[in-house]
């Protein structure tokens, strides 16, 4: 592992800068904060070529690493802590065999490697915090123990408000150590237990990103979905298969689409029933039957291609036209697709709403009340006056679970369709007999 998995050109420049800038060793000495032999030591390192610098860490690795460490630990100066990261995060760089040379640094000081590294994360200095986030990203995906979330916590939510702030280059950093940190089981279950981390990598791919950074966050979802909890509840969670579709569909680079593909196949391994619905609903059955056709550079994508087409078709082939219905209820991606006008649909299947103490018409009731979508709600409110125009008693029952109400409040919707909608069906409520009473 090498810190270009981490790296953009903000903490490139910065770094550089501070390479150059002098640091007060011997007044420091004199102040009593650094031991005449940790001056020797940091001078040998001070502004040295690359190349002396990794001679020295050959003959005396472990001793240069404890000594950044302990230097970290007890100097306050941002500008010095600024110093001492740039000299760790140099020596990891591209060396992956001196990662044990920090971390084993525990051994004669439980409060090393991390202790002052997660410090640095509470810094109001910028480049503190970004460029221990770097260190830490590669100290903590490759540490052989498994990480406590006493480690894992403050590091996770310092991505968090990185991954959604204004300044790119804090959203790159906070999506590149997603990345190198999520092929750990523990690491993927606490991002999903994070509020904030999830919903931040939705809303970069929702904000049209370039092809790399929409690469970069499918990989997240990717590593992400190889958890059997996150495959199962991810889409119902935040909706990320039609958002994931509509990338794909626009991806103009292979690799883009491959990792979204791939995640596609983890999430219908993993969790058909959870899953194939709203990827039929989505239109993904198409698209996939269109990628098919197309000419593949990488032989997995055309193998993850196959799958999905074969699970969808099977799933489509067996749908009747109510369970084509309850699949669009279930995505909570209404339309108007032709069920929701057939007289005939209605008639025949109206009361299969009730099944199940009601289970497809709460579902129903749930998207009239909380979705924020026009058309959602337009064809919510046809569809509940269109199984109280074919369900008798189906009057009390809206009545019981609160469904009148709401949609009495969408006559006043700013959309023209919502409130024409709503309008019908509060009609049919209001004007329908009380057959069954």
């Amino acid at each position: 592992m090498s810190l270009s998995l981490v790296s953009n050109s903000y903490l490139d420049d910065h770094s550089s800068k501070i390479r150059a800038k002098p640091v007060p060793w011997e007044a420091y000495q004199r102040a009593g904060l650094v031991t005449s032999d940790e001056l020797t030591l940091i001078k040998k390192v001070d502004r040295q070529p690359r190349a002396k610098i990794d001679n020295l860490f050959l003959s005396d690795g472990p001793t240069y690493a404890q000594l950044y460490l302990r230097l970290l630990k007890k100097l306050q100066r941002a500008d010095t802590q600024q110093f001492i990261l740039v000299l760790i995060a140099d020596a990891l760089a591209d060396h992956e065999e001196r990662i044990k040379l920090f971390t084993s640094a525990s051994e004669t000081d439980s409060e090393l490697p991390y202790g002052p590294l997660q410090r640095m994360l509470e810094s109001q200095d910028d480049f503190l915090q970004m460029k221990a986030v770097q260190i830490l990203t590669i100290l903590l995906s490759a540490d052989p123990a498994p990480i406590q979330p006493q480690r894992l916590q403050p590091f996770l939510n310092t991505l968090a408000t990185f991954i959604s702030h204004a300044l790119p280059h804090k959203r790159d950093i906070a999506v590149q150590c997603l990345e190198a940190i999520l092929p750990r089981p523990e690491c993927r279950k606490a991002v999903w237990a994070n509020p904030s981390l999830i919903p931040g990598l939705v809303e970069i791919l929702k904000q049209n990103p370039g092809p790399q950074m929409s690469y970069q966050v499918g990989f997240c979802f990717w590593l992400l979905t190889f958890q059997q909890e996150i495959a199962e509840q991810i889409d119902k969670k935040f909706d990320i298969i039609p958002l994931l579709t509509t990338v794909a569909q626009n991806a103009v680079k292979e690799k883009v689409i491959r990792v979204i593909i791939a995640t596609f196949r983890n999430l219908v391994a993993k969790a058909p029933a959870a899953n194939l619905p709203s990827m039929l609903v989505a239109q993904l059955l198409p698209f996939v039957k269109n990628l098919g056709t197309r000419k593949w550079t990488d032989e997995d994508i055309v193998e993850d291609v196959q799958y999905l087409r074969e699970e969808l078709n099977a799933r489509f082939e067996s749908l009747t036209t109510y369970d084509e219905y309850t699949s669009e209820l279930l995505s909570g991606h209404l339309s108007w697709s032709p069920v929701h006008e057939s007289d005939m649909f209605w008639k025949e299947n109206a009361p299969k709403l009730n099944d199940k103490d009601y289970e497809q018409l709460r579902l129903l009731i749930r998207l009239l009340q909380e979705s924020s979508d026009p058309t959602v709600l337009a064809v919510a409110a046809h569809d509940l006056g269109q199984y109280v125009k074919h369900y008798e008693r189906g009057k009390i029952i809206l009545t019981d679970l609160g469904a009148k109400t709401r949609v009495m409040e969408l006559m006043a919707h700013p959309n023209p369709d919502v409130r024409y909608q709503a309008l019908i069906s509060v009609q049919r409520l209001v004007s329908h007999p009380w057959a069954a009473v």
